[in-house]
């Protein structure tokens, strides 16, 4: 992706992440106050993503899940730490909705590789590691064909293994075509694909 590509995505981000906020803020703080309710705590979830650079940042979501001592990454559809309102806002991709903040602050953008906890893209070698040369999104060609993954998940012995060994190595090789032939035309295909649903 060259400079004048990069320039171009991060001018198309800002609009466009700037409008959207405006329009989904009522949302965003309706959700947050249900999620405060139901979780008896912040209505927002918060974590530490691999970014650019394999850079951490702080990623915001709406909470959809009770607070969990295991800490473990891997969610399944049939996961009992799901909130019922949690259910709710992941089948429509409410909880995805404050990390239009991320992407005004710079940490993000619209389309690109999902921005992982550590111990995978920051973990890439080689060519592979292409996927930390540009700023992580919430949609993207490896998130639209993996739309529901963790109904894969649900349906194997395990999930972790299944996620590292099969699903993980694909996203990478798809998330690596995207940037070789990245198009603003691409993203905004990608971006009202993923609306469409």
């Amino acid at each position: 992706m060259s400079k004048r590509d990069r320039i171009l995505k991060r001018l198309f981000d800002i609009g466009l992440a700037s409008i959207a906020i405006v329009i989904a803020s009522p949302v965003i703080a309706v959700a947050w106050l249900i999620a405060a309710i139901e979780t008896r705590s912040n209505g927002f979830f918060l974590q530490k993503r691999v970014g650019q650079d394999g850079k951490l940042f702080t990623i915001i979501k709406i909470k959809t899940m009770y607070p969990d001592k295991k800490g473990s990454t891997i969610t399944t559809a049939t996961d009992s730490r799901i909130t019922k309102s949690g259910r709710f806002f992941r089948r429509f991709k409410i909880d995805e909705l404050p990390q239009l903040f991320n992407i005004l602050k710079g940490d993000m953008s619209f389309v690109g590789p999902r921005p992982d906890v550590p111990g995978y893209a920051d973990k890439l070698e080689g060519e592979d590691r292409i996927i930390l040369s540009i700023k992580p999104g919430i949609t993207g060609p490896a998130s639209i064909k993996y739309k529901n993954e963790e109904e894969i998940l649900a349906a194997v012995d395990n999930p972790k293994e299944y996620n590292d060994k099969v699903i993980w190595p694909d996203k990478v090789k798809i998330n690596k075509e995207y940037i070789k032939n990245w198009s603003l035309r691409r993203d905004i295909y990608y971006i009202f694909k993923t609306l469409k649903g």
